[in-house]
């Protein structure tokens, strides 16, 4: 019989890079929860003590903060995020006529 593990994506969270495109990922989902979630995902992947530490939070109140059942203070996902190395960045909406601009310029 074969003996599997069950999926862990912070296991491969290893890279800035790697950690940067999983949360981009996941804020392009619109769902706080899932997101919460991946940071809770990242923050495991880099140590949960050293990133509460950082960020400047319990230990417990980083857990419970990224469970993706409560809605942290935006301060503390703020810090959280500098403690893991990831910046928030705008960038526009671009909309589908945007889209049809922009390919009426090529042609």
């Amino acid at each position: 019989m074969t003996r599997t593990r069950p999926y862990d994506s912070a296991e491969y969270l290893d890279t800035p890079e790697a950690i940067a495109e999983y949360l981009t990922e996941a804020l392009e989902s619109d769902d706080i929860g899932f997101i919460m979630r991946a940071i809770g995902t990242v923050a495991r992947a880099r140590g949960m003590t050293q990133v509460a530490r950082e960020a400047g939070v319990s230990r417990e109140n980083l857990y419970r903060s990224l469970s993706g059942d409560t809605n942290p203070e935006f301060d503390t996902i703020r810090r959280v995020l500098t403690a893991l190395g990831v910046k928030l960045q705008a960038e526009p909406i671009e909309s589908d006529q945007d889209d049809v601009d922009k390919k009426s310029k090529r042609a």
